[in-house]
């Protein structure tokens, strides 16, 4: 008896024609899923990288933001006018040094005002044995090349002040403190002065809440009057 097949060649064809169909079929339905799942991970990723860019993920940013900038102590309009003397009388109370330095933040120039505040605690040494390690850490941090708040001070009072730093005196930073005050003095300070925060003080409002900004434009009942719904979209 011959073979169903040789009889029937067509079965043969139709048979291994489904044969290849299945095998095309299992194919693209490996790859579909393969497929769909690549636009969810970048999809995820592109979400992730939004998070990343809002700026509750970025703390520091918020240093230079206006918001953060003077939650000092309360302070009256009078105490604060006393700061606008003089940059001397500003830096001799405590909540005016506050103030400053948290201005000076949102300038990127801190380092001036903390190196100005090492130099007076480093006058108040009592002993010689206090002075050595106190004066490197100044030195440090401050004054020598690439320092990690290295202020600005012209070339021949950093050489005096890197020559002396091996035997400290009282007196070893006096020439750079006094450069970095009249630098401050003459550039920050009136920027201070002209700044929201401290003209806030003057006025009383509180420092530590933003000012409220009225919105451009809003809406009340009557812009929606004669208005007819839509309800194309349902």
């Amino acid at each position: 008896m011959e073979s169903p097949l040789l009889l029937f060649p067509q079965l043969n064809i139709s048979a291994s024609k489904d044969k290849s169909y299945c095998k095309v079929m299992k194919s693209m339905i490996k790859e579909e899923p393969h497929k769909a799942s690549k636009p969810g991970a970048k999809q995820k990723r592109n979400r992730l990288s939004l998070l990343l860019q809002k700026p509750e993920f970025h703390e520091s940013d918020h240093l230079g933001k206006p918001g953060n900038l003077a939650k000092t102590a309360s302070v009256s309009p009078e105490e604060a006018v006393k700061w606008g003397e003089s940059f001397d009388k500003l830096l001799s109370e405590k909540a005016g040094l506050d103030a400053f330095t948290k201005f000076l933040k949102t300038e990127f120039s801190e380092e001036n005002i903390e190196f100005w505040m090492a130099c007076e605690d480093y006058k108040k040494c009592k002993t010689a044995h206090e002075l050595l390690p106190k004066a490197k850490t100044i030195f440090e941090t401050f004054i020598q090349k690439d320092a990690p708040k290295e202020v600005n001070l012209d070339f021949h009072t950093k050489e005096v002040t890197s020559q002396n730093i091996h035997q400290p005196l009282i007196t070893t930073f006096d020439t750079a403190q006094s450069t970095v005050y009249r630098l401050m003095e003459q550039d920050s300070y009136p920027r201070f002065l002209r700044s929201d925060p401290y003209l806030n003080l003057l006025k009383g409002r509180n420092p530590s809440r933003p000012t409220l900004r009225r919105r451009s434009r809003s809406f009340t009942v009557n812009d929606f009057q004669g208005v007819r719904p839509d309800f194309t979209v349902w």
